[in-house]
């Protein structure tokens, strides 16, 4: 135990925490968060692929159930539109341009009112909205995809500009707020009501939104490649003190004392003479 106790010495005992804490962050935090990431985006494009293959549902029927999973599912509407209540989302693209997403109030027939995204309009020299047209008047039928609302960005707050109410994200309180307008979240799930993204061809729709890719992404391999950190770092510091060890014994070899030697003399000429004439 004595050859260890250079392990007590502050420099190798801050490594020993570093380690620890490293590999400790690997197998609770990092290596959880992506392989989580890896679980959450399997379920969406699961999701999405089934919505493909499933035909629509009337929206009423989601949204009478509150636990229902329901985002990316297809359903129909039938109301009208409510005027003037064009709400544009900053910071989007088209095509690799700068451009807006376009938001609107649609009241159903039973008088409750969804948020409806209309789809993807470019913007004007990449820096101000087109002309929006408004969508069709009286009774319209749709078809749209359910989203979950983005949420809101503290420090980005609504605004008026060019002769438009602009926000930075789809989010149905949000929206509720800037339109005045008592908006009916739809359920999805999660504790983030949900709204309408219009399909293409559909009434008042422009380019709309396209889904995402049905990839899983690289996230289950940045969660093995942590649990691999994880891993090597004990066993890094374990070589350290291996070599540590060796480096102390051949150290220690080389400096211990070495016993005298007698190197066996020669007789000289003289001695060899004296001794064979002596006993002579």
């Amino acid at each position: 135990m004595r050859k260890l106790t250079f392990l007590l010495r502050p420099s190798w005992l801050i490594l020993a925490v570093i380690v620890g804490a490293f590999a400790y962050l690997c197998f609770t935090v990092l290596a959880p968060w992506q392989l989580g990431k890896n679980d959450s985006t399997e379920h969406r494009n699961q999701l999405i692929a089934d919505s493909v293959q499933a035909d629509p549902v009337p929206v009423t029927e989601v949204l009478g159930d509150s636990d229902a999973h329901t985002e990316w599912r297809k359903v129909t509407a039938t109301g009208t539109f409510v005027p003037e209540s064009t709400v544009l989302v900053r910071l989007r693209h088209l095509d690799g341009a700068p451009g807006y997403a376009v938001l609107a109030a649609f009241r159903l027939d039973d008088g409750r009112t969804l948020l409806i995204d209309r789809g993807l309009v470019a913007s004007v020299d990449g820096t101000r909205p087109p002309a929006i047209a408004d969508p069709p008047p009286g009774p319209q039928r749709i078809e749209a995809r359910i989203r979950a609302s983005e949420g809101v960005v503290p420090d980005k707050l609504p605004t008026t500009q060019d002769g438009f109410r602009q926000v930075y994200t789809v989010d149905t309180t949000q929206e509720s707020t800037v339109l005045g307008t008592e908006l009916t979240p739809i359920p999805t799930g999660t504790d983030k009501g949900g709204y309408l993204q219009l399909a293409a061809d559909q009434p008042g729709a422009f380019t709309p939104t396209p889904l995402p890719q049905l990839d899983a992404g690289p996230y289950l391999s940045y969660g093995l490649q942590w649990l691999a950190f994880g891993l090597m770092a004990p066993l890094g510091l374990g070589y350290f003190v291996v070599a540590e060890l060796r480096a102390r014994r051949r150290e220690k070899a080389e400096t211990a004392p070495t016993e005298p030697t007698t190197e066996p003399t020669t007789p000289t000429t003289e001695a060899r003479l004296a001794d064979r004439y002596g006993r002579n």
